[in-house]
């Protein structure tokens, strides 16, 4: 496939372009610094603007599909704010573009809690990632109103780190997915395999899923 990877410089989306060629696909990298890209066979890096929609339609035109790593950094004072207009952006984009099929990796915290509150609304969750996870949530609501796009919503369980690849997991929709010892958790690269097991073979046609071990 074609596939145009929006924040391929990021934790995930590293993971992302690397599994993607290593299938023999071809990426465009869409980032704020193309030289930070890897260099990699099969990838173009191509410097881009989530939010400016006019821009990035006309870079996505061609592309079989949109997988959408962004993150504004977890930093950012106005992280929530961003990141809802620039989803709305890559959404947007995406369809005047031409393309069916879009994917964006989103956030554990509007997963379910067994009492059916959202994580991101229980008073234990981490204040550092409270804005950036409800910015997430508001992608995925608003995806949800989407009917023009074939999109699929990726919800990393709560323990993400560097590790292995196994291309081992398990796969869920709205509630975490816990292993025998209770953990939520998966390699960056696992989680990578995932994805790209979606891009290739949808499963997931217009709703969110999960994955862990």
């Amino acid at each position: 496939m074609k596939i145009a990877l929006i924040g391929a410089t990021g934790f995930v989306g590293s993971e992302i372009l690397r599994e993607a060629v290593a299938r023999g696909n071809s990426v465009t990298a869409l980032v704020r610094s193309p030289d930070k890209v890897e260099k990699l066979k099969g990838v173009t890096a191509v410097e881009a603007d989530a939010t400016n929609t006019s821009d990035l339609a006309a870079k996505l035109k061609g592309h079989d599909i949109v997988i959408s790593a962004y993150n504004p950094g977890w930093t950012n004072p106005d992280i929530k704010a961003i990141h809802i207009a620039a989803s709305k952006s890559i959404t947007e984009a995406t369809k005047r573009a031409g393309i069916n099929r879009l994917i964006v990796i989103g956030g554990a915290g509007s997963l379910y809690a067994p009492d059916g509150t959202q994580f991101v609304d229980g008073e234990g969750f981490p204040a550092e990632y409270k804005e950036g996870a409800l910015g997430a949530r508001q992608a995925l609501n608003d995806l949800r109103g989407e009917s023009d796009l074939d999109w699929s919503f990726v919800s990393p369980p709560f323990h993400l780190a560097p590790g292995p690849r196994t291309g081992k997991y398990r796969l869920g929709k709205d509630n975490p997915v816990f292993d025998a010892d209770g953990n939520s958790a998966i390699s960056a690269s696992d989680l990578a395999v995932a994805i790209v097991d979606e891009a290739e073979s949808p499963k997931h046609s217009r709703e969110r899923f999960t994955v862990g071990y």
